[in-house]
This record gives C-alpha cells, structure tokens and sequence, in this order.
C-alpha cells in the first residue's frame, strides 16, 4: 500500500504527519505464500479469486449514488516509497457492497518486480526477492490484469476506495507507462473515476483527534475488526472498506454527496490539509520537498 513516514511501503504505516483471470472453475487454496491471509480462490494463471464486476452494474449505474453499487478497493504493496522509480510487489482488488462483511470478488497478485526488494520493504510485507522471483507472475501480465479489472469496474460505476489512494494510482501508472501497458485514464471508455480515500475523510470529520492516522490505528477509532495481519494488499484492502462503512455512518453527509461533488470535496480538503502541513513544516525548518497540495 502507501509508504509511512518511516520508509515502509504500505498506506496502512502512513502517520499523522506524512502525507488470475476469472474463471467459472476455481479451486481452493490455504497456501497463499508469506502474504497468505486465508482460504481464497485462484485458477491456473496465478491470480486470486474471479468476478467480472461489470455483469453487476450496466446502463445508468454511473446516475446512481456511489454507495448504492459495490466499491472496489485497491491497495499495493511495493518495493519503497517513491512512485516514480518503486515497483508494486503485490496488489489486490476487493469488491462489496458498502456495508456488508462478505467480500463480492477478491483478487490478489504476486508481482516478480524485476528488480531487488530491499530488506525493509520485505520486513513490512513479508515479501523477499528470491519469493516474488520464484512465485510471482510478471510485471507485464499481472499488471495488464490488475488494470483491465480496476477498469472494468469504474466503467460498470464502482467507486475506487484506497487508503493513500494518490500513492497507490500513482504507482499503478508509472508501472503502466514502464512496461508499455493503456494508462487506467485510457481504459475508461468516458466512465467518470470516482475515488474515495478514507484517510482524506478522516482527516477532514476529526481534525482535531490526536494520535496517528495509520490504517491500523483508524480500524481502532472506528472499530472495525482486523482479523488478518495487516501489510498484505488483500487484507488492507478489505479493512479500508470497513473503514469506510463506519466512516460513513458517523458522518452521513458523505452518503449524500454525489459523484462529482465528492471528488471535489477530498481534492479542497486535501489541499487545505497539505497547505497547513507545509506551513508547520516550514515553521519548525523541516528540510525537504513540500507535500503536494493536488490529489488526483
């Protein structure tokens, strides 16, 4: 997922001061490698789980209100912090309704990123170099599946959900434009990107709230349930989305914003937050770039 302000690679580490095709066959496996988060499906391409999102949700999905079709979240788990050079080591796609607790579609997948993973990042992820090198699928077919699925279901009218989500679509398509693949911009077909990132909602509905804001510690203040590890693509993912579902019911403004209005509001938010963020910076004489005051 998104890096921390420690050098770690996943959103779910990022504090309060830091910015397998489907198929109608599957089999079961409990044996998912170090970032195994239980039993899942996966078919013989190496991907996990299967569902074709947009057989759900056709015609006028886009004219109804974000919540009342399923979300889908996206989270990344990568070699370091830095979207321009980093590699994604392993990502994942959950999709389900906003308040339900059983997942639609799960798909996970384990990337060979082509390149060492540094001893850091595999103690966040749990992922070695000899692991993705052996076990993980290239960057050009796992990542072509990871966008043509992200797509689909944007263009069947599902909101994107993502913790960080600017760090995670960021380096989704830098990887994209380095290995030759469509942009998600390109894949749309004209289908608006609606994106919510539970990280901007927090920061906006309880400001004043002390403490750090990493995933973890927001599934304690809105009290969802972690009942696998955290710092795996597909678990994060899934605990974003009950995030969201509790963020929701305490702020029910959120429900009522339409599409576009609710990009708007992260995008002033997020940009309120950065030019406060780099003003205290500055007054304290923190050297290094300021964080960007633009969100998707």
């Amino acid at each position: 997922m998104t890096p921390g302000t420690t050098g770690s690679t996943s959103s779910a580490e990022l504090g309060s001061t830091a910015a397998s095709s489907a198929g109608t066959t599957s089999t079961t496996s409990t044996d998912t490698g170090p970032t195994g988060t239980g039993p899942t499906t996966t078919d013989p391409s190496g991907a996990v789980g299967s569902g074709d999102p947009a057989v759900t949700a056709r015609g006028s999905s886009v004219d109804r209100l974000w919540h009342e079709l399923p979300s889908v979240a996206f989270d990344t788990e990568t070699t370091g912090v830095a979207v321009a050079t980093d590699r994604i080591v392993t990502a994942a796609l959950v999709r389900r309704a906003l308040h339900d607790d059983v997942p639609l579609t799960s798909r996970a997948w384990l990337v060979d990123p082509g390149v060492e993973i540094p001893a850091g990042a595999t103690a966040v992820h749990g992922i070695s170099t000899e692991h993705a090198r052996t076990h993980g699928r290239s960057p050009v077919e796992a990542l072509e599946e990871v966008a043509a699925e992200l797509a689909a279901s944007v263009r069947a009218g599902e909101t994107v959900v993502a913790f960080n989500a600017s760090y995670d679509l960021t380096i989704l398509d830098h990887e994209l434009h380095r290995h030759g693949l469509t942009p998600l911009a390109e894949r749309l077909d004209g289908a608006p990107l609606t994106v919510i990132d539970p990280l901007i909602l927090d920061r906006t509905f309880d400001r004043y709230r002390k403490g750090k804001r990493t995933l973890s510690h927001l599934c304690t203040v809105y009290g969802v349930a972690v009942t696998e590890e955290l710092h795996s693509a597909d678990a994060d993912a899934s605990v974003t989305l009950g995030v969201l579902a509790r963020i929701a019911l305490r702020y029910p403004r959120l429900v009522e914003m339409d599409r576009a209005a609710l990009m708007e509001f992260q995008r002033e938010e997020h940009r309120a937050w950065a030019v406060g963020f780099n003003e205290w910076r500055e007054r304290r004489g923190m050297t290094g770039p300021p964080v960007s005051t633009t969100w998707l």
